[in-house]
């Protein structure tokens, strides 16, 4: 996965997708020739490296869309969506850009998005299109995506004559292994799950609880959903999971422990799986056990037209061939550019038939039941605050339930500003 998903995964929404650059701006200018239209584009996840595997995708749209050129402007993370913001209110914005699904969001909502006519919706993932979906209207299509699923090394688990993960186990089937597989006298660890936003949010929706109510105007977790979800993560901590004494939490620490072969499960993203490839033991993943219900945590960026864009049909053309062609999926998995949102796996084969891990399955497996962020305006604040108060609990400074209702307070708090 590239800088732009991990970020978004470790950071959140101040890391709203994809990550964090540190070059600046750049434009691959071109002229159109009378009568062909001129498509602006601005992005963010080519930055710092993918630059030319996009030039490739834009030569392979004009070639077969000779009346409409594209003109690339491509910005660092830290700089894209302050610029874009400044471009939408001042009447500048290009023709299509890129978003994150939080920042997706909030532009659907404040009506800076077109309407996306004749989608081909057989080309993708449902659960990817419909991310892209905002009160029954298509404003965007999905351009990748990343996921989280449980990582197991098999060489514990054979060690100690525990049977492995399949993708329908459950959170009993997972804390029952983690038991069995803890020795805190050797340093090893049944089980590592950040007790953070990103992962409450998801173990809510596995526990068959929300986050916001239906038009998102009230945090309505702390509900005995909720409290069985923080407590499915807080239990796991000194029990099966090192505690913030051991280290818990620090930059680093859940990979190094489970390349070290010292932690028997652990919940984490795909972008992972390339740092794993030389690892002096066998590991494999699973769909992320589930609650009352599976939901695994998604991470996607789309692709939207501006309302105010005169080119809107050429634009649309551009952003359907970005997110879906053969050329895009072929650029994307050479070059290990995040997955594309394609529906037909056929196109996925250079990614399914790669050696480790074996059950890659589990990735697209994990769409089936993808639950996507809670998004507010105060996005950054809110996912702080939440995250604050488990780590709280998680130390024993706090219940579980008075963490809860401190964190549903802030929210609450944070919606009407």
């Amino acid at each position: 996965m590239t800088n732009g998903l991990r970020a978004i995964a470790i950071a959140g929404v101040a890391a709203l997708a994809l990550g964090a650059c540190t070059q600046g701006s750049a434009t691959r200018q071109a002229e159109s020739p009378d009568g062909e239209t001129t498509v602006r584009y601005m992005n963010f996840s080519a930055n710092d490296g993918h630059e030319k595997d996009l030039d490739a995708i834009v030569d392979a749209f004009e070639k077969a869309n000779p009346d409409i050129t594209v003109q690339v402007e491509t910005v660092p993370y830290d700089d894209y969506f302050t610029k874009l913001q400044t471009a939408v209110a001042g009447g500048t914005a290009p023709d299509a850009f890129e978003l994150n699904y939080e920042n997706f969001v909030i532009y659907a909502d404040n009506g800076s998005l077109a309407e996306l006519t004749d989608v081909d919706s057989s080309a993708y993932k449902e659960s990817l299109l419909d991310a892209f979906s905002h009160d029954g209207t298509q404003y965007g299509l999905p351009e990748s995506f990343s996921n989280v699923v449980l990582f197991y090394n098999k060489t514990l688990f054979e060690k100690a004559g525990v049977e492995p993960p399949t993708d329908d186990w459950t959170w009993e089937d997972e804390q029952a292994a983690a038991k069995q597989l803890t020795d805190k006298g050797e340093g090893v660890w049944g089980d590592y799950q950040p007790v953070t936003f990103h992962e409450f949010y998801k173990t809510l929706a596995q526990a068959g609880g929300e986050f916001l109510n239906d038009d998102r105007t009230e945090a309505v977790f702390d509900s005995p959903e909720g409290v069985e979800a923080a407590k499915f993560l807080v239990d796991k901590v000194g029990t099966t999971m090192p505690t913030e004494a051991d280290g818990a939490g620090t930059p680093d620490f859940d990979t190094d422990l489970f390349k070290s072969g010292k932690l028997a499960m652990w919940h984490s993203g795909i972008w992972m799986f390339s740092q794993l490839e030389d690892v002096g033991f066998e590991w494999d993943v699973v769909v992320e056990p589930g609650g009352e219900r599976k939901a695994s945590a998604m991470f996607t960026n789309g692709l939207a037209v501006s309302a105010a864009s005169k080119n809107q049909e050429a634009a649309q053309k551009w952003i359907s061939f970005l997110a879906a062609s053969d050329k895009t999926a072929e650029v994307r998995l050479d070059t290990s550019w995040e997955l594309p949102p394609v529906a037909d796996e056929t196109k996925l084969a250079s990614y399914l038939e790669q050696p480790k891990p074996d059950n890659r399955e589990a990735v697209f497996a994990s769409l089936d039941a993808a639950v996507l962020p809670p998004v507010i305006e105060r996005q950054q604040e809110m996912q702080d605050a939440v995250t604050q108060e488990l780590s709280d609990a998680a130390a024993g400074r706090k219940t579980v339930k008075e963490a809860l209702a401190d964190a549903q307070a802030a929210v609450n708090e944070l919606l009407e500003k």
